[in-house]
């Protein structure tokens, strides 16, 4: 289920159940675990608030049912596809990355061509912009670490 290559990156003590991270041994692959690590966390986080919102724990008055059709359909979309992305990144799994990116590449598109949603958030499509660059260029050096 796992790539191999990504198991000398996060190790798990022996009885005390701590996580640690091996930053200096792992090179590129092991950064790059810990960067979609990092995302996981960052995706769980997103996908819990579209939850809140869709729950109506957070949002404007009127919760969930006083916004437009567009937004709950986004909303519900971003809020299950974001825990997936989470946990395929966290267990390494290659599809966790492929869910991470639709759904990152999916935000961009929304704050850009249908600012009709959520509005424009520039902040968010330069974050957005800045995570998949970051991932491609990680995974590009972690794949010349490993030649096949």
């Amino acid at each position: 289920m796992t790539d191999p290559r990504f198991s000398g990156a996060v190790e798990e003590e022996q009885g005390g159940g701590a996580i640690s991270f091996n930053i200096r041994d792992t090179g590129w692959t092991g950064r790059l675990v810990l960067y979609l690590r990092a995302m996981a966390v960052l995706s769980l986080v997103k996908g819990l608030y579209h939850w809140a919102e869709v729950c109506g724990f957070i949002g404007e008055e009127g919760g969930f049912e006083a916004h437009t059709q567009p937004w709950q359909v986004t909303t519900v979309f971003f809020s299950i596809i974001d825990l997936v992305a989470a946990i395929g990144l966290w267990l390494g799994a290659p599809w966790g990355a492929v869910v991470w990116l639709t759904s990152t590449v999916s935000m961009i598109v929304i704050n850009v061509f249908f600012d009709q949603v959520y509005g424009t958030d520039n902040l968010l499509i330069g974050v957005g912009t800045l995570a998949i660059t970051v991932y491609l260029a990680l995974s590009i050096l972690a794949a010349r670490e490993h030649p096949r």
